[in-house]
């Protein structure tokens, strides 16, 4: 667990095909692919930052990192 504050900074790395470029609507769900599950933004950005250069081929695959612990604790301003 990466300790800030005592704080998990759970982030969560997923990618697939987008039906538009200018939009975030995915082509098929059931072919998301999950990357993973990270304890801090480094190590979910250098996770992200592999699968997008291994997809840079695909104009239409996107990977996004979601912020979780920001899900999880609304009232949460960490990073």
């Amino acid at each position: 667990m990466t300790d800030n504050k005592g704080k998990q900074l759970l982030h969560l790395v997923f990618g697939g095909e987008l039906e538009d470029l200018k939009g975030v609507q995915f082509r098929d769900l059931k072919d998301l692919d999950i990357v993973g599950i990270f304890p801090d933004y480094a190590t979910a950005e250098q996770a992200w930052r592999s699968k997008a250069q291994a997809s840079v081929d695909n104009a239409h695959m996107r990977y996004f990192i979601v912020h979780m612990h920001r899900l999880l604790d609304p009232e949460s301003d960490d990073v």
